[in-house]
């Protein structure tokens, strides 16, 4: 039968509550099952349900909680030797009936004390820090004071060979001979076994006698129990006593296995974490492998991007950068600058589309006092305030026709002239555009002066939108979960698996600057810290659609073919010529699309 055995908060006996019915309650108020005195327990603190084979430990009060390996808990499924904290009060469950017995002389009762004073104070130790040496530590010094040990080591087993993690002796000390000073045969044999062994004197044992570590290290008594956690074996616990008088008994085995099975939880605990921290650090390794500058990815698009900025970033030579709304043209135009020889220099921006026609000359020369209604003081332009730097015309494609005349006398001359003065000024200027339109096309249309378009356009850069980026979606989203998170809500924030499929689904009309915004969205309404498809309103229906592939072949053989026809002015013949098929298919895919139209 299960039960549990009680550490009441006034130190005294030990009590074993058989849980004999579905649902056991506890509390300090009367009509609780088991009745908590003190110990800043509440009325009715918590309760225990049996349910399809299953211990679950739940909180009544609203306010109430119990502690588990230090965490604060409102629920916990019990495994057996569990330690539970309520207030000061103490409780071991245990599924089988192997619970502490009070016993009635005032020496069994000294004993028990001990011992739950013991278990009390590793679990103070154990909720008031997480490192996890100076916990093994406290362990075994507690172990040494219970069992009235020599020495304790704790071994781990994780790797091949156990070896001594820590190792102290009765003064609370450190001890240095650590693998020297343990018998190999009795950890084979705890290892092999996996089950807690005494050995009342090595240097009498039929087995162990013939050892030559026990014959090395005089050996009396020993005691070697396994550390367990979800039935794999981490390592072990080792008491050694060199006194033949004071041989280990089963009286303590018990005792210490608690103490094992604390030190087994604790021990897989910190190896998870310590997974974790190598996990995440690679991962951080990896995002910054796949960075340039502020630049984050690692498709072959974005690495021939870092390739050419390599080459023309010490040059002075003009880019322009083409490519849709919130691709990052920005930040290639910044790294463009931090890696040139300018890059002490000013990087001075300007949205040539997000100012007034009549104001834009004003903000690139600047204008003397009293040039036009307002001009109270000469003021400097961007092109001034670039001086031994860069400039960075954005949306340059929304500039006025009349005023590229001046741009292009600046650019050619390295000379500018402010609005309403008669003298220039000398400039040393490097020039990097950027646009969302195709500048090309823009001079055929004449929206565009091809003088100028020669002159920025040296060297084009041309960045991919981000659904033709791979994985570059995935890594920028973590990135900016890793970069609001905290800011936004005050902690970290991750991304379930169904949000990640959601956004490599998502076609992103508006690119990085679109997933960043429903990144910020999604942090301030999660829960729990975890981000799904609903936080970044990426529901099934709204992301693209998976085509079988005979249909995803025809869907690109149709957009492909248009857009031949498109770059041949809507020829039929020469559009058939160049993709090397018969003029009928043209004529049938024609006859298709107009069918579609209708």
């Amino acid at each position: 039968m299960a039960s549990f055995v009680l550490y009441p908060a006034d130190l005294g006996p030990p009590v074993v509550v058989p849980v004999d019915r579905r649902i056991v309650r506890f509390g300090t108020a009367s009509d609780n099952d088991v009745v908590l005195v003190g110990g800043s327990a509440l009325p009715h603190h918590m309760h225990v349900v049996y349910d399809k084979q299953a211990f679950t430990l739940s909180a009544t009060d609203g306010d109430a909680s119990f502690t588990v390996l230090g965490k604060a808990r409102k629920t916990h499924k019990l495994a057996d030797r569990d330690i539970i904290q309520v207030g000061d009060h103490l409780l071991r469950f245990v599924v089988y009936d192997h619970g502490l017995e009070q016993r009635p002389t005032r020496e069994g009762n000294t004993s028990d004390l001990k011992r739950f004073s013991a278990l009390h104070r590793f679990a103070e130790k154990l909720m008031s820090t997480h490192k996890l040496d100076a916990l093994l530590e406290h362990l075994l010094d507690e172990l040494i004071l219970l069992t009235r040990a020599d020495k304790a080591f704790l071994l781990l087993a994780i790797d091949g060979r156990p070896r001594v993690h820590v190792a102290r002796n009765i003064d609370h000390e450190p001890l240095v001979t650590g693998d020297e000073a343990i018998s190999d045969s009795i950890v084979s044999k705890v290892l092999d076994t996996g089950l807690p062994l005494i050995v009342a004197d090595a240097l009498s044992h039929d087995v162990f006698r013939q050892s030559k570590s026990v014959m090395r290290l005089k050996l009396s008594s020993v005691m070697c129990v396994p550390l367990k956690a979800r039935g794999v074996t981490l390592g072990l616990i080792y008491l050694g006593n060199d006194n033949a008088v004071n041989h280990f008994g089963n009286d303590l085995l018990e005792v210490v296995m608690v103490f094992a099975a604390e030190a087994g939880l604790i021990l897989e605990s910190a190896l998870a974490r310590r997974d974790l921290e190598v996990k995440v650090d690679t991962l951080e390794h990896e995002r910054e492998d796949r960075r340039f500058g502020e630049l984050i990815g690692a498709c072959d698009a974005m690495r021939d991007i870092y390739k050419k900025i390599s080459r023309i970033a010490t040059t002075d030579i003009s880019v322009l950068i083409e490519g849709e709304t919130g691709t990052g043209k920005e930040l290639v135009a910044r790294a463009i600058h931090q890696k040139s020889n300018r890059a002490k220099g000013p990087f001075i921006v300007i949205n040539c589309g997000a100012i007034p026609e009549n104001l834009l000359e004003s903000e690139l020369f600047g204008h003397v006092r009293g040039a036009f209604t307002g001009a109270v003081a000469t003021v400097q332009g961007k092109f001034q305030a670039a001086h031994g730097g860069t400039l960075f015309l954005d949306e340059v494609g929304e500039m006025p026709l009349a005023l590229q005349v001046k741009i292009l006398r600046a650019i050619q001359e390295r000379v500018v002239q402010k609005v309403g003065d008669t003298k220039g000024e000398q400039v040393d200027i490097r020039f990097v555009a950027a646009t969302n339109r195709r500048l090309a096309d823009e001079v055929k249309s004449g929206a565009f002066r091809e003088d100028l378009y020669y002159r920025l356009n040296v060297v084009t850069l041309d960045l991919p939108p981000l659904r033709e980026r791979d994985e570059d979606v995935v890594i920028i989203a973590r990135f900016l979960i890793t970069r609001w998170g905290k800011e936004i809500i005050g902690r970290e924030v991750t991304l379930s698996r169904e949000a990640v499929r959601a956004i490599r689904r998502w076609r992103w009309p508006g690119n990085i600057r679109e997933l960043e915004n429903r990144i910020k969205k999604a942090i301030v309404f999660c829960d729990n810290g975890v981000i799904t498809p609903d936080n970044l309103d990426l529901s099934e229906s709204a992301t693209e659609r998976i085509l079988p592939l005979a249909d995803a072949r025809e869907e690109w053989q149709r957009e492909y073919i248009n857009k031949v026809l498109a770059l041949n002015d809507g020829n039929r013949t020469k559009t058939a010529r160049d993709l090397d098929v018969d003029p009928r298919t043209i004529f049938r895919h024609l006859e298709r699309e107009r069918g579609g139209e209708g």
